[in-house]
């Protein structure tokens, strides 16, 4: 019988939705892999009584991970310490030193090999980054020494990725370059190669309304369109660039498996749009694989217990497949 590697999974922000959508996903299906949940166990207790949520609670100890039998009759948590009295408080840096021991704990377990599946919930950028990294796919990526990654939010229709991630929309023109573009790319079709023997259609943006622009200077013309002749050449299914108000209509994205755009609303807003909360975010080009549901904290919908749990579900999905 296959034993399947156990996920991690760092619960993140404490005063955000994600552990109302853990305990949804535990609930509504059966998972192959253990699940090891990395979070406070006050926190845990706290919120499962507002969420009106049982389940067992099994202790573990990191350093003998390798010793243990696990399943999910239980959920199994590696404990962090965090001081609340409440289920729910607002988002603030008293969370800071908690996330960051989570996270930490997460790295030590996947460098020992015991596992290469990591899955986290969301942070708040502005207090736990505090812009020395410009999201958690750089923050990790720092973490592990790579220097080339990638953000892919992924549905098994169409994916998309982003050439620049959390930058400022007036510094994006500055990062769009012949290297960037080949570097996702890459990572991209060793994605698609290794988890579905594909070599992916690729479609690339412009950067400019209709690829145009009344500049002198067109990186349509002169950066995007020369790096995609190049690419094809070297056996990459790639074509663009084309007009990002286009691409994603229905008859248009069928043709592709993943769309590259050249900043993070550029892409994000359609894909959400057309598959709200059935996305991941994976990154690409770490030695495990890491993914992040596709929402934020969501403040505004603390202890109401409606959050959607969907994207963590595909989350979990395709690591227990992987």
């Amino acid at each position: 019988m296959k034993k399947y590697k156990p996920i991690i999974i760092v619960a993140g922000e404490p005063n955000s939705i994600f552990l109302e959508l853990f305990f949804k996903a535990i609930t509504s299906k059966k998972y192959r892999s253990p699940l090891i949940l990395i979070a406070s166990k006050k926190l845990l207790m706290l919120q499962m009584k507002y969420l009106n949520f049982n389940k067992k609670i099994k202790i573990l100890d990191y350093k003998k991970l390798n010793k243990l039998n696990l399943d999910n009759k239980s959920i199994n948590l590696i404990n962090i310490q965090y001081n609340t009295k409440k289920a729910f408080e607002k988002i603030s840096n008293k969370s800071n030193a908690y996330i960051r021991n989570s996270f930490d704990i997460a790295f030590k377990i996947i460098k020992t090999g015991y596992t290469k599946k990591l899955i986290n919930g969301p942070i708040s950028k502005k207090n736990f980054l505090k812009n020395k990294h410009l999201g958690i796919t750089e923050y990790i990526s720092d973490k592990f020494l790579i220097k080339k990654q990638a953000m892919l939010i992924f549905n098994k229709k169409l994916s998309v990725c982003p050439l620049t991630t959390h930058v400022p929309l007036k510094n994006v023109v500055k990062k769009i370059n012949k290297k960037n573009i080949i570097e996702k790319t890459h990572l991209i079709k060793l994605f698609y190669k290794k988890f579905f023997n594909l070599n992916p259609k690729i479609a690339v943006l412009g950067l400019n309304p209709h690829c145009e622009t009344i500049n002198k200077i067109n990186e349509d013309e002169k950066i995007i369109k020369p790096t995609v002749i190049n690419l094809k050449k070297r056996n990459y299914n790639i074509s663009g660039p084309f007009p990002a108000d286009t691409l994603f209509t229905k008859k248009n994205r069928k043709n592709f498996d993943v769309i590259l755009g050249m900043y993070h609303d550029q892409v994000l807003t359609p894909i959400k749009t057309i598959f709200e909360y059935d996305a991941i975010n994976i990154t690409l080009g770490l030695p495990f694989i890491r993914i992040s549901p596709d929402h934020g904290p969501n403040e505004k919908m603390l202890g109401k217990n409606k959050s959607n749990p969907k994207s963590l579900i595909q989350a979990i999905n395709f690591l227990d497949k992987n």
